[in-house]
């Protein structure tokens, strides 16, 4: 492995795992403490905010992706290479699944008290839903949960997309970090009450991979109809969706610039 990619393998991880410690220690927050310490909107802000976080930890390596979806989708349609796909999505998972250890072990005595010891995926007592993302139980896992999940993540790469696009109206110089968390927090008081708005494969992967080895066991992997693989694939499959329709609307649109004979 070249250095430059272990740098910018290490700015993922890390950018992915301040990212995934403060969203989910949001949501520990709200749960353990029977709502009196947060709300959804709480929560809301919280991962928006740990977006932002994220990104002005990485963004001077990577760009900060800090999400699968959106790594596949700038090989898809922004010339990023296809080698380093799977090399980023697995140190977004790794920084995802050492931040929910980190929280279950900040949390472990709250954790005890909420529910005596016995870990319960879904119910009055679950509390798995803290660290990964379980549909409602209207919700069918296709379509319902998979049209969720790709209008979700269309969404967020499709803005993201058009903030960092120079040739538009890109956020100011250092501000893009902000705008993408603030397109979170509006994914999430819009579209967050179908399945809580996972939009990315290692923000969900690698929590629910770890409370199935913190004591939930394979339970999580099972709960709503086998409801794991949605937020695996359907984000990817969004998040393709989402940088396709900026460029077809938008992106390929623009005009383009002839050099004058003095600049070539």
């Amino acid at each position: 492995m070249s250095r430059s990619l272990s740098r910018e393998l290490m700015a993922e991880f890390l950018g992915t795992f301040i990212l995934i410690v403060f969203g989910v220690a949001s949501v520990a927050q709200v749960v353990l403490s029977r709502n009196t310490a947060g709300t959804y909107l709480s929560i809301n802000i919280a991962w928006g905010l740990a977006v932002t976080m994220g990104c002005y930890v990485s963004a001077g390596v990577t760009g900060a992706h800090l999400n699968p979806a959106v790594t596949l989708a700038l090989a898809a349609h922004r010339r990023f290479p296809w080698s380093k796909v799977l090399p980023y999505s697995a140190a977004q998972i790794a920084g995802a699944f050492v931040a929910s250890a980190v929280v279950f072990v900040t949390y472990h005595e709250a954790l005890g008290a909420f529910d005596g010891g016995v870990r319960q995926v879904l119910g009055a007592q679950g509390t798995a839903g803290i660290w990964a993302t379980y549909p409602q139980p209207f919700l069918s896992v296709f379509p319902g949960g998979v049209v969720d999940q790709v209008v979700g993540t269309a969404l967020l790469v499709g803005v993201i997309f058009g903030i960092t696009d120079s040739r538009n109206s890109p956020a100011p110089a250092g501000l893009a970090p902000v705008a993408v968390g603030l397109l979170v927090v509006l994914i999430g008081a819009t579209f967050g009450f179908n399945s809580g708005y996972a939009i990315n494969p290692a923000r969900d992967f690698g929590p629910r991979l770890f409370t199935s080895l913190a004591g939930w066991g394979g339970e999580v992997f099972r709960a709503g109809n086998s409801w794991w693989w949605v937020p695996v694939v359907a984000p990817c499959v969004g998040g393709v969706i989402g940088g396709w329709a900026y460029d077809a609307f938008v992106g390929n649109r623009f005009p383009v610039t002839r050099l004058n004979k003095s600049e070539v």
